[in-house]
């Protein structure tokens, strides 16, 4: 009498697990697709945070230069006066600019580099140590960008008063582009920053409204002196 052999009863249950868990394939893919987005994220906070210094940056040349034209027009109201002003103080401000920054990132290149050689020395590992440094912040990069950014903002009051000859139009005209300037930039700021665009932006109007009253009605009354 033949016997026939019962199917395995456990098999039918393998597969079916084999079918419910991920293959490797899988699993690396998501994985790749999970360091890509980290990675994008990653490179937009750099991009965020690059445009955030920028737009600092040329609010404060388009502030300092307004306030100095400002100060030195409340006394002198000659065209070529008020421009020379501007013209220095957007020199000026650039060069300051430009060397503060690259004192910065240099220290805090020099930081990280120890910091890496540190890593290697502790661990072992023999990676190229030249590659991971072209990950780091460039100081000659970020001077010339911190620079470039204030010139910008700088040029905005200059050539608002370049071609007006009157004295009270050409300081009302350079009020009024710096102020539609803060408004710009305040709207930068907040956007890059998450933070309300309407609020930040006044209180960037304000201030820059407080920074030129103050600066012209010092320079004004130490003027009178006759100092």
């Amino acid at each position: 009498m033949e016997t026939t052999k019962p199917d395995n009863p456990r098999k039918p249950q393998i597969d079916n697990m084999k079918q419910i868990l991920p293959r490797n394939d899988d699993v690396e893919c998501q994985i790749h697709r999970e360091l890509d987005a980290v990675q994008v994220v990653h490179d937009y906070s750099k991009r965020a945070q690059w445009l955030r210094a920028a737009v600092l940056g040329a609010n404060d040349g388009l502030l300092s230069t307004a306030s100095l034209m400002m100060g030195v027009g409340a006394v002198r109201q000659d065209a070529k006066t008020m421009i020379l002003t501007g013209i220095a103080g957007l020199v000026a401000g650039a060069c300051s600019m430009a060397i503060g920054e690259f004192v910065s990132v240099y220290s805090q290149y020099d930081i990280e580099v120890a910091q890496l050689k540190r890593e290697q020395r502790a661990t072992g590992n023999n990676n190229d140590l030249e590659a991971m440094k072209k990950k780091l912040p460039k100081p000659l990069q970020a001077a010339a960008a911190s620079a470039l950014a204030f010139a910008v903002g700088a040029v905005v009051p200059l050539l608002a008063a370049a071609f007006i000859r009157n004295y009270r139009v050409r300081v009302g005209v350079v009020v009024g582009a710096v102020t539609v300037a803060l408004l710009g930039f305040g709207v930068v700021g907040a956007v890059l920053g998450r933070a309300p665009a309407v609020r930040s932006s006044l209180r960037v109007v304000i201030g820059g409204w407080l920074a030129m009253g103050i600066t012209f009605g010092l320079t004004k009354l130490i003027g009178s002196t006759g100092l």
